[in-house]
């Protein structure tokens, strides 16, 4: 999966980041799936980490491990986080995600949107960038692979910075 180069720091004001993720059904399967359809909302070819394998954070007791990716895509012109997100939630519906009974149940796909550009957003339907992801090895470490030198906004530093010095007990394994 792993791009074979990475984003260059100008490229960043206009990429958007989305993070996968899956532990519900056939999780790889799913998120090739779901990268074929995410390559429609792209003005360019998607940048796809590698599949990460993580333990469940603070989701209900017995969950099973999430399959994890990060993708960076290119907007079209008319594209706004706001209706980035309504196609992101729609593809999760058809992909078999239900509305939410227990915070953080297992799902079989789950679109954050991270970053939209330099975007700031703070309203009860959309938060950019996604106010946790810089606390998230899940996020981090897939987001690491295709843009290290990426400084979400409101940060200071880049994303393998943030990942170096991350203090969480998440496991973390590159499986694809």
């Amino acid at each position: 999966m792993n791009s074979e180069f990475r984003i260059q720091n100008s490229e960043f004001q206009k990429l958007v980041f989305v993070a996968l993720g899956s532990n519900l059904g056939d999780s790889r399967k799913i998120f090739l799936d779901a990268m074929v359809r995410l390559q429609k909302f792209s003005a360019m070819p998607i940048l796809k980490s590698s599949l990460w394998q993580t333990s469940p954070v603070n989701c209900p007791p017995a969950s099973p491990k999430f399959l994890n990716a990060v993708v960076a895509l290119n907007p079209f012109a008319e594209e706004t986080p706001e209706s980035l997100l309504e196609k992101l939630q729609n593809l999760e519906k058809e992909f078999g995600r239900a509305a939410k009974k227990i915070l953080n149940e297992p799902r079989p796909l789950d679109l954050d949107l991270i970053a939209f550009g330099t975007e700031i957003r703070s309203s009860p339907k959309l938060i950019l960038p996604h106010p946790r992801a810089h606390m998230r090895r899940f996020v981090l470490q897939p987001l690491n692979e295709i843009a290290p030198e990426l400084i979400l906004p409101g940060q200071t530093q880049t994303v393998a910075q943030l990942l170096a010095e991350l203090n969480s007990d998440e496991s973390c394994e590159k499986v694809f």
